[in-house]
């Protein structure tokens, strides 16, 4: 099943070593973002279901509801889809029904201590593992393919995207380094790049350290390139990301079929991703729509879909319409403080990444994204 739920470097104060969950074995806690925040229902799945206190608080007001999640959503090792919902969404999607004082579960979840062991296996899916890189060459874009994946992974998406890239840095001569460690988000690692592209990823990744020196990176110049479901996720727990650096949040995609022939528009682009491409084309894909166009937030848009060739249809489990009407973006530019970030719904099949128009799109946004200039309205 996919996303279609319409639902870390260390800081001295931060060392604990704790017990994760019931694995017995001794873990350093970072700095993840939502370490210390309380139980809710706008908590990540997998931190409830982490919590032996916390799924006997669900059982107690909806009749032992914790057991009923589907296992589909209730793993609790990375990764996991129960990274990427939260419980409020289990209930709205009907997976689990909904109890009849939701404010009353909330505040008996909130209510709960966080634990040291709370803590611990709460950072267990981040790290702070730095990557040992050797020495890149000048004078060629220098390009950090990043593939850690908290969430939903779907391995021949990743994998069709990784060689894809691996291909086009061998044409081109680019300096290519792949990791899916966070710990490569350090400041000591990203001054060594110009564009980092995010490959598929999914769920929340980067500890606060991580995340302050990643849009360091951005803002003060760096690139940004993601491919498809690096915003595909139903929930973000980091607004900076959905909000700024791609500009749109998901609601979902198609589900009969999952897969669609669609047409798709180009735009003529400041940035030059569009060289050389037809003005449309199709593609067999799935195609994701989200809750306001990135124009909304400054993007420029450089391909759209022709909702008309293709039935958008609703989102999965009761999930909302996913028409877009006559604006359905599914790849644009921005510029982000100095920097640049190009985003690209496509690629969730294998084939698509064989596609010719694709991997010209792909190339030469991850061109402009390592060495292009970046203007308002691009």
């Amino acid at each position: 099943m996919k996303k279609s739920f319409a639902l870390w470097r260390l800081t001295g104060c931060a060392l604990m070593i704790a017990l994760w969950g019931n694995a017995g074995a001794a873990t350093r806690v970072l700095d993840c973002p939502l370490r210390d925040a309380p139980f809710s229902l706008e908590s990540p799945l997998v931190d409830v279901l982490l919590s032996d206190a916390a799924k006997a608080v669900i059982n107690q007001h909806t009749s032992g509801g914790a057991a009923k999640i589907p296992a589909m959503i209730a793993g609790t090792r990375a990764p996991t889809f129960g990274a990427i919902v939260t419980l409020r969404s289990v209930f709205d999607q009907g997976f689990v029904t909904k109890p009849a004082d939701m404010p009353a579960l909330d505040a008996a979840l909130r209510a709960l201590p966080v634990t040291a062991a709370d803590r611990a296996a709460r950072c267990a899916r981040f790290d702070d593992d730095r990557p040992v890189i050797d020495r890149l060459p000048d004078g060629k874009p220098r390009v950090l393919l990043f593939g850690k994946i908290n969430g939903f992974r779907d391995d021949p998406s990743v994998n069709a995207a990784r060689a894809a890239l691996e291909a086009m840095a061998a044409r081109n001569g680019w300096a290519l380094v792949s990791t899916e460690k966070a710990g490569a988000m350090h400041p000591s690692v990203l001054r060594r790049f110009d564009v980092v592209v995010w490959n598929n990823n999914s769920g929340d990744l980067l500890t606060l350290t991580q995340r302050r020196a990643f849009r360091s990176f951005i803002e003060g110049g760096g690139g940004f390139v993601g491919i498809h479901g690096a915003a595909g996720d139903p929930a973000y727990f980091w607004d900076w990301y959905a909000d700024t650096l791609i500009g749109a949040r998901f609601i979902g995609h198609p589900m009969e079929p999952q897969f669609q022939d669609a047409r798709i528009y180009l735009s003529p682009n400041a940035t030059g991703i569009d060289h050389g491409l037809p003005r449309e084309f199709k593609m067999n894909d799935e195609w994701y729509s989200f809750a306001r166009s990135p124009r909304a937030t400054g993007a420029a848009v450089i391909a759209s879909l022709d909702e008309r060739s293709y039935r958008p249809g609703n989102g999965a489990y009761g999930g909302p319409p996913l028409s877009m009407g006559d604006d359905h973006p599914i790849a644009w530019s921005r510029c982000v403080g100095r920097g640049r970030s190009f985003y690209s719904a496509i690629g969730h099949r294998p084939e698509t990444y064989a596609d010719a128009n694709h991997v010209r799109l792909l190339e030469q946004a991850v061109r402009w994204a390592a060495v292009g200039s970046c203007q308002k309205g691009q």
